[in-house]
């Protein structure tokens, strides 16, 4: 089996190319990335000690990908990963779609050249914004959590949101690139006869992450109060009860492999992927976790709102239980402790993420 990885030399790319290369369930690892990121020469040079082909690529431009040698899957983890994308000034509307759904078309172009499997690391942001941010929500232990007595949205069971939530607009337009991916990858596979699987991330955190207050929020978070840096809790009163769940993107590598290697028959092409209910952690929580480790450091409260913030959005990934026999093995608490020591290693990490974005 031979592998290519988009984005390989980001956090999430790296990390799904460091367990593939590790797994031996594969014999070829290729990634590919542009390589202008700050920590990618540092990612590249890990992966190329581990036997990762790493080649400098741009998916925006379909020439650098006529060299690239024939694979058998591909793994789309490269993106423009924050849900504030095109509309905050870090880049433009235009540049995001480019990064998001036209590396994308390009990717598939590839994979329909080669006849190769197609697997999207995709988002939970693909879900409606105006069904989320409207939920009825209660405080449960310093968190929110949907009240159970209102009417639930279609798509929204005990367990979290299914993937027959509403992915109808707005949805912002990193969701929007995001969707129309799928979408593209979808009808690709059909009209070309090659398999494809969409795999709907929560919230990926891990060590090695860059954290902004607009992603990668753990790392973020834990990095800011390791280096005394301002906090704020944002929006919905300035209380830090809004929740996501939280993934190690480490989990993500037994899923690919059985997505790359198994039947395709009768599997759903769409799937959320998520740590899940058990996983969840409201930025009050998160607080809490980190002022028992490092001692105390004040968050301001800012009860101004931003774009796209939803109160509760928890990803129910039963139906990848149930198709690929899959469920996290790291718990939040691992995740956490694993950040926390880079965080201790690195204390120039909030600097360098300022500079950059990362793959997914």
């Amino acid at each position: 089996m031979r592998v290519l990885i988009t984005g390989a030399c980001g956090f999430v790319g790296s990390t799904l190319a460091r367990g593939l290369a590790a797994s031996g369930l594969v014999s070829r690892v290729v990634g590919i990335d542009s390589l202008v990121r700050s920590g990618a020469e540092t990612n590249r040079l890990a992966l190329r000690r581990l036997g990762v082909e790493v080649r400098h690529a741009d998916l925006r431009a379909p020439s650098d990908l006529e060299t690239l040698p024939a694979v058998d899957a591909v793994v789309d983890a490269a993106a423009n990963p924050s849900v504030c994308a095109g509309v905050d000034g870090r880049a433009s509307s235009r540049q995001l779609l480019e990064h998001n759904l036209v590396g994308t078309l390009n990717v598939l172009e590839y994979c329909k050249r080669v006849e190769a499997s197609f697997i999207l690391v995709s988002t939970s942001r693909v879900y409606s914004i105006p069904p989320l941010a409207g939920l009825r929500v209660r405080e449960v232990e310093g968190a929110y959590e949907p009240d159970p007595t209102q009417a639930a949205p279609v798509g929204l069971g005990s367990e979290g949101v299914g993937e027959g939530f509403s992915t109808e607009p707005p949805l912002s337009l990193y969701g929007a690139a995001k969707l129309a991916s799928e979408t593209v990858a979808l009808e690709y596979g059909a009209a070309f006869g090659f398999p494809v699987w969409i795999d709907r991330c929560g919230v990926l955190a891990g060590a090695g992450q860059f954290g902004r207050a607009d992603q990668g929020i753990f790392s973020y978070w834990i990095h800011s109060w390791v280096q005394k840096r301002p906090l704020r809790y944002i929006g919905f009163g300035g209380t830090g009860l809004q929740v996501r769940d939280c993934l190690h993107p480490a989990d993500l590598v037994p899923l690919l492999a059985r997505q790359m290697r198994g039947p395709s028959e009768g599997r759903p092409r769409v799937v959320n992927v998520s740590g899940g209910r058990r996983s969840a952690m409201s930025l009050l929580q998160l607080s809490r976790w980190c002022r028992e480790r490092l001692g105390e450091h004040p968050v301001v409260p800012d009860a101004g709102g931003r774009a796209f913030d939803v109160p509760w959005l928890v990803l129910d990934s039963s139906r990848a239980r149930h198709a690929w026999d899959w469920a996290p093995r790291r718990s939040t608490a691992d995740t956490l402790e694993e950040i926390l020591e880079h965080a201790r290693r690195n204390p120039d990490w909030l600097d360098r993420s300022e500079d950059t974005w990362v793959g997914h």
